[in-house]
């Protein structure tokens, strides 16, 4: 997909009947491939044609003319299509570029990008720039368009105003409305969310849900409204429910919720053999744990769990292209597809020895080759973080006895703040600790205790949050603030700080939400982050995504916001923000 309304201009469609023909020669020709022909949902032999970034023949003939072809002999390998992953969230400290790289070299060449820190942070002129100069990765990416923040914004009717959500609906990289993490609006009846569902229905474009725990007349209810699939079933039942109410089910593994197991084990003892209206997803991980892969790890999953192995590799590519109505470019080896194939040793271990995207090889016998560019991030609105004014003792204050107790990794309720907390340091013999979030602005801040964070965590400070505002949490005020001294000076980034010295940093240069840094280097970034922090105490699993949804109001109880402390059941401020 390049700089055209078009896929492909006439002219280069009729270079590819002319390879057909004979007048050309193809650029590349697959030799005695052993494939998986999607439409007979059968392993077919026969040789592949390839010209450029397109397959123009698939079947038992031979081109007449190679005379500039490269030729590949496919004996011995499996090829199947590349691997598409439909829910990506870009900017987990990894950036849309260093994602794409790393998950292509194990075979997931298509995939479908989350907007939202697009849409909260970059402005849509610069967004636009940024997803044109992505259609030029030898990678795929489309996009989906938010509906809400799933925050408390204190200007949310701008970020998210009806000409913005329509514009990105508009987008032709776009190919979904959602998720819909403020379904509860609508359900109390918002009508400009179910305006834009209709928009998105009208333009062929499909609806992603966020219903975790719903009821079977929830989500018959949010089916009426206009959604065509979910990602949140956690159990066998779940997925039986979904399918009863005709969704097309996601299967999600992730860092967060890595419940693919699970949900495969219960799905066999319930008796569902039927997979034509699932799909999988990783859900936008954390960096460590794509560490075994992308979407070739839940496939190599299915397949211990007894999915049928053309079901489950139909399951990363032909059922999400057929579902977004784009199984005329991706998803199955065919005439008029884009050249994205996978070469396997063996149909069992779907992760590849060779990778072609685009007609490109990403990786040839297990050489990996990146043909794109780095991006210049500055140009399209992702400079280091600026900060220009200081953290002062006045900021340091707390005296709310009201906090926020962590129950898991992301769920957060309300408990009584019971310990003296009008000193300078906490002790180390309790889990709770300051907690502030500030406004990256300066502008505004709301000072509150957490409980369960960690037992001696003395300073830590991070700009990547799902607003861009800054957390700063610690046992003691001096490290908290040497922490976001540092994080200012890095431009960005985590930081951690214990008495004085810096212990373990990751700078996100990218407006304090990612790194230009490749997926390697964050992978034992992050493993290395939270070995200090389960050191210190830290009970939980996921503490990227502790920091991500720290402001989440799409779950429950309690959460720290732009507005203030928000209680989401009751959705009302119980403490508003102070302005600095």
């Amino acid at each position: 997909m390049l700089d055209q309304r078009y896929r492909w201009k006439n002219k280069q469609i009729r270079e590819h009947v002319a390879v057909i023909s004979g007048k050309k020669s193809p650029t590349l020709l697959l030799k005695n491939a052993r494939y998986l022909h999607s439409i007979f949902r059968k392993w077919m032999k026969g040789h592949i044609w390839i010209y450029e970034d397109r397959i123009v023949y698939t079947g038992e003939e031979l081109p007449e003319d190679t005379t500039n072809c490269e030729i590949v002999d496919c004996s011995g390998l499996t090829l199947v299509p590349g691997y598409i992953e439909p829910h990506v969230h870009p900017f987990q400290l990894y950036n849309p570029q260093s994602f794409a790289r790393y998950a292509s070299q194990t075979g997931t060449t298509t995939i479908i990008n989350d907007n939202l820190v697009l849409a909260l942070h970059s402005g849509k002129k610069k967004a636009f720039s940024l997803i044109r100069e992505l259609r030029h990765s030898p990678v795929t990416m489309y996009w989906w368009s938010r509906f809400d923040s799933q925050t408390e914004l204190r200007e949310e009717e701008t970020t998210f105003s009806h000409g913005e959500v329509k514009s990105w609906l508009e987008h032709d990289a776009v190919l979904q409305g959602g998720e819909l993490t403020g379904w509860p609006k609508l359900l109390d009846g918002d009508d400009l969310i179910l305006h834009w569902m209709q928009e998105a229905k009208r333009m062929r474009k499909k609806i992603e849900g966020h219903f975790p725990g719903a009821s079977e007349k929830t989500l018959a209810k949010m089916m009426l409204f206009g959604a065509d699939c979910d990602h949140e079933a956690m159990t066998g039942e779940e997925v039986y429910r979904r399918l009863m109410q005709g969704y097309m089910v996601s299967l999600r593994h992730s860092s967060i919720r890595p419940d693919l197991p699970v949900i495969l084990e219960d799905m066999k003892q319930l008796g569902i053999d039927q997979y034509g209206s699932m799909f999988f997803n990783t859900d936008g991980s954390t960096p460590a744990f794509y560490e075994n892969g992308v979407i070739d790890m839940v496939i190599r999953m299915a397949l211990e769990y007894g999915v049928p192995v053309i079901d489950a590799y139909h399951m990363a590519s032909y059922n999400v292209a057929r579902y977004y109505n784009i199984e005329h470019l991706h998803g199955l080896i065919a005439t008029g597809r884009v050249a994205s194939i996978n070469f396997l040793e063996d149909e069992k271990n779907p992760t590849p020895v060779s990778v072609l995207s685009k007609g490109k090889w990403l990786k040839k016998d297990g050489i990996v080759s990146v043909e794109d560019k780095d991006l210049n991030w500055e140009e399209h609105g992702f400079a280091p973080l600026e900060l220009n004014w200081e953290l002062n003792h006045d900021d340091m204050q707390f005296s709310m006895p009201f906090g926020i107790e962590m129950i898991n990794d992301v769920i957060t309720k309300p408990y009584s703040v019971t310990i003296d907390i009008s000193t300078d340091e906490l002790t180390l013999d309790h889990d709770e600790s300051f907690l502030i979030l500030i406004g990256r602005d300066g502008t505004w801040r709301i000072n509150t205790m957490v409980k369960g964070f960690a037992n001696s965590v003395k300073g830590f400070a991070s700009s990547f949050s799902s607003t861009g505002d800054i957390i700063i949490i610690g046992k003691n005020k001096n490290d908290m603030v040497s922490a976001f001294n540092r994080m200012k000076e890095l431009g960005g980034g985590i930081v951690m700080v214990e008495d004085g010295e810096v212990i373990h940093e990751i700078p996100l240069t990218l407006s304090g939400f990612s790194s230009a840094k490749p997926m390697d280097i964050l992978i034992e970034a992050e493993k290395k982050l939270k070995e200090l922090l389960q050191e210190r105490g830290y009970p939980h699993n996921d503490p990227i995504y502790t920091l991500l949804f720290f402001s989440a109001t799409h779950l429950p109880y309690v959460r720290i916001t732009q507005r203030g402390i928000y209680d989401v059941m009751n959705k009302t401020v119980l403490f508003p923000t102070i302005m600095r």
